[in-house]
């Protein structure tokens, strides 16, 4: 790719850019004046408050990142050193870390094909793997893959009859539904994620959730440098640094005012690149499970080389040379050489979506020109390289 070609392309198209709605900046002015410009302060209080009640949950904690919620969600559930913890294979490494924070030892649970999320079945026969070797996880980790719910009704029943706790990682999936519930609150513990690609935003941050105050009252403590109630600083225990900025909670209060048109826009962008490629017999789009509704927050494809005459991989270079950035599907974690000592349990699955998965730009500020792009540049890609080859 020359710099030449990079400026004939336009201005560059990103795989999900922050969408600003123009509430941010009155929001964000009212806690400047307010000079709280620290960690805590009204504006985070009205955050958790506001989030309570869009997602009908009891309690909330917002964080400065989702990655401090699933350790905090953790370490509320008691994992500790020589524990183990079952977590999703195919996600982002941040779903992961958080279980060797606590000195824990992950186990990789791979996905089933309808929905990409974490196979029920698979997570079936670890746990009865695991309960024959009296060495039960602690939590299972389940995250909800580019805004799609997992199969929480299959996955709490058998997590129930082995009595381990559900944490649910909806990091990509606020604004999606399971049997008409919103992410995040299908575990005894949620997590979201407020990062910058994410389809709200606080610039950086996230939030945990429960039903059970108990465990948001305890994580609120260890978000906190785990102060004890004295009338000076006084620590019995270790605590971190996790809370989130009175500004950052400004803006994400302004964003979260206009999530569902945010997910409105993101499920036409899927439905405009499933019309526009249909014609393409080598590419399909990761499946809407039939039990709930994704936030599309990225569109997924996947590319048969055979079928399309390219390959994924020929599709991205393509797009970087037209100034558009596209990703590959997540890497899952059992091909990480972070975890290549890790068990796991199937592993196929992942690993071939990861072989031929691509996300396409799916921001909901993108234009129709912008969109026309795309197609263009996969079109022209597909054209010059099937012809090719």
């Amino acid at each position: 790719m020359t710099l030449e070609r990079t400026a004939e392309s336009g201005k560059r198209i990103y795989l999900s850019p922050p969408h600003l709605n123009g509430a941010e900046r009155e929001l964000v002015l009212q806690a400047l004046n307010s000079n709280w410009v620290t960690t805590l302060g009204p504006e985070v209080e009205a955050f958790e408050q506001d989030m309570c009640d869009r997602l009908g949950v009891s309690a909330a904690l917002a964080l400065s990142s989702g990655t401090a919620a699933i350790h905090l969600a953790l370490l509320t559930l008691g994992v500790q050193r020589s524990d183990c913890v079952f977590c999703s294979d195919l996600t982002f490494v941040a779903s992961a870390n958080p279980i060797i924070y606590c000195g824990a030892e992950p186990v990789f649970i791979d996905s089933d094909t309808k929905s990409w999320n974490m196979d029920p079945a698979l997570l079936e026969q670890a746990l009865e793997a695991h309960a024959k070797e009296n060495r039960l996880p602690k939590a299972v980790i389940v995250v909800d893959l580019y805004g799609q719910a997992a199969d929480f009704r299959a996955i709490r029943e058998i997590c129930a009859h082995y009595g381990v706790p559900v944490v649910e990682d909806a990091a990509e999936a606020l604004g999606a539904t399971y049997e008409g519930k919103p992410c995040g609150t299908h575990g005894v513990i949620g997590i979201l994620s407020f990062n910058g690609n994410k389809i709200i935003t606080t610039s950086g941050g996230g939030m945990l959730l429960s039903d059970r105050t108990e465990y948001v009252t305890k994580a609120r403590h260890l978000a906190t440098q785990a102060a004890d109630a004295y009338p000076f600083y006084h620590h019995s225990s270790i605590g971190f640094n996790y809370r989130m900025s009175n500004i950052l909670a400004s803006l994400g209060r302004a964003q979260l005012v206009n999530l569902d048109s945010k997910v409105a826009r993101r499920r036409e962008i899927n439905a405009f690149y499933q019309q526009a490629l249909a014609e393409y017999p080598g590419i399909a789009f990761m499946p809407e499970a039939p039990y709930g509704l994704s936030n599309r927050w990225l569109t997924c494809i996947t590319v048969d080389p055979l079928e399309l005459g390219v390959g994924q991989e020929d599709i991205r270079l393509h797009l970087e040379t037209r100034n558009i950035q596209s990703r590959q599907i997540w890497n899952p974690m059992h091909l990480q050489p972070l975890y290549k000592s890790c068990r796991i349990f199937g592993g196929e699955v992942s690993a071939t979506l990861f072989e031929h998965g691509l996300c396409l730009p799916s921001g909901s500020s993108m234009s129709e020109e912008d969109l026309e792009r795309v197609i263009e540049a996969i079109r022209e890609c597909v054209k010059t390289k099937s012809h090719k080859s």
